[in-house]
Order: structure tokens, then C-alpha cells, then sequence
């Protein structure tokens, strides 16, 4: 074997590795979600305190998987495909970190909802909401695994639905909390829950929009489509994970 084919198949390899963790990290958080949103659900606390440790696990995988990219681009100089993909991944792996950190975030707000009284309806809305970004994520994950850029696309154009179940969910919350008061505080806990799922979503579109990139060497230029009408509501303004009042 000759010292380029040793190179190639020493850069195939730590591709391979880099794979696998960003594999491993999709899974995680996938099952963060779910058990969050079970959590939620059932009111389990035990559960939601397992889904808060276990985003240590996540933040260590992408930390992992920032070493070996760096080593891969000291250590093997990639060309301009082989460089996209390593950027590439690196999106994808802060992107998911960022989800982690939203399921963890829904753990929390489940545990506080537990000793509440239940609103009628939210947590199976809310999951009915999880379930779809979770598979937006597992098909962007997929997509990227594949270099399936038809799949990547199919994910780019179903936030608008999930945008569509978020609107819906926060016109039911505020429908709540005009019914009766006593509703105001579980419901405005729900829908950070919502919107931290919404953000979810989002980030199952970047990565989607990564392996577009991936594949063809171009983001897409055309802005996809939103759903989400709730930053024209009076009196609430949009920030990263969360509404608030100004």
C-alpha cells in the first residue's frame, strides 16, 4: 500500500468516528426528547431528573466531536467536499446540542407542572407536537447519513407544519388563561414547552439544510417557509427559546 492510500483510508476512518458520535448524540437527544415529553405526560420526576443529567452525556458527544474535526482538519488538510463535510458536521452537532439543551429545559418545566393542576388536553397536544419534530429530526439524521438531499428537503418544507401545531397549541393556552386565571401560570409553562419544541424543529431544518449543503456544495436560497404568526401577538416579542414580556 502506498502512503496516499494510507492517508485516504486513514481519512476515511476518522470519518467513520466522527459519524458514529454524531450518531450517537442524534440518538441521545432524540430519546431526551421522548422521555421529557413522557415526562410531561405522566408527571414522572424521576424521569424528567434523568433526562437533566443525561444532557451532560450530549454536551460531552458534541465536545468529542469538536476534538476530532479539529484533528481531522490539522492532521489530513481535506479537500473543498471533504472540508464541507467536516463543517458540516460541526453544524450539526451544535445544532443538536442546542435541542439537548431543550429537552432538558422541558424536563425541568414538567417537574414544576406536577404539582399543578392538569390543563385538559395540553400534554397529549404536546406531544402529538414532539412526536412530529422527532421525526423531523430522526429524517434530517437520516438524511444526512444517506446524503439523501430529496429527504433533507422533505424536512426543510415540514417546519411549516410544526410552526402550524405551535400556532394552534398558543392560541389554546391563551383560550386557557382567559377562561379562568388560575390557568395563567401551567399554561405560560406550557408554552415555553411549545416553543422550546417549535426551536426544536428549527434545528432539525438546519441540519437539513447542512446536507443540502453537503451534497451540492450550496445552502438553499430561498427562505423556507414559516408558520409562526405568535411575534404579531401585542404584548410578546420573540427571543431564542423563549417569549417574554418587554
Amino acid at each position: 500500500m502506498d502512503r496516499r492510500q494510507h492517508i485516504v483510508t486513514a481519512f476515511d476512518r476518522d470519518l467513520e468516528t466522527i459519524e458514529a458520535l454524531l450518531a450517537r448524540m442524534g440518538g441521545l437527544v432524540e430519546a431526551a426528547v421522548m422521555d421529557a415529553i413522557r415526562a410531561l405526560e405522566t408527571r414522572d420526576e424521576d424521569l424528567a431528573e434523568a433526562v437533566r443529567r443525561g444532557d451532560k452525556a450530549i454536551d460531552a458527544l458534541e465536545e468529542q466531536i469538536d476534538v476530532e474535526t479539529a484533528r481531522l482538519i490539522a492532521l489530513r488538510a481535506p479537500t473543498a467536499s471533504d472540508l464541507r463535510y467536516v463543517l458540516a458536521t460541526m453544524k450539526i452537532a451544535a445544532a443538536l446540542e442546542r435541542c439537548g439543551d431543550y429537552a432538558k429545559n422541558l424536563a425541568r418545566r414538567s417537574t414544576v407542572l406536577a404539582q399543578m393542576p392538569a390543563i385538559d388536553g395540553a400534554s397529549g397536544s404536546i406531544r402529538r407536537m414532539g412526536d412530529a419534530v422527532r421525526l423531523q429530526m430522526k429524517n434530517a439524521l437520516d438524511a444526512f447519513i444517506q446524503r439523501d438531499e430529496a429527504l433533507a428537503e422533505r424536512v426543510r418544507l415540514g417546519d411549516h407544519d410544526v410552526d402550524q401545531m405551535y400556532n394552534t397549541l398558543f392560541r389554546e393556552f391563551l383560550t386557557h388563561m382567559m377562561e379562568d386565571p388560575r390557568n395563567i401560570t401551567a399554561c405560560m409553562h406550557l408554552h415555553f414547552i411549545a416553543k422550546n419544541i417549535e426551536r426544536m424543529g428549527d434545528h432539525a431544518t438546519s441540519i437539513a439544510e447542512q446536507v443540502i449543503y453537503l451534497v451540492t456544495g450550496n445552502l438553499p436560497d430561498d427562505e423556507r417557509p414559516k408558520a409562526d404568526h405568535t411575534a404579531l401577538t401585542p404584548g410578546t416579542h420573540k427571543q431564542e427559546g423563549a417569549w417574554q414580556s418587554p
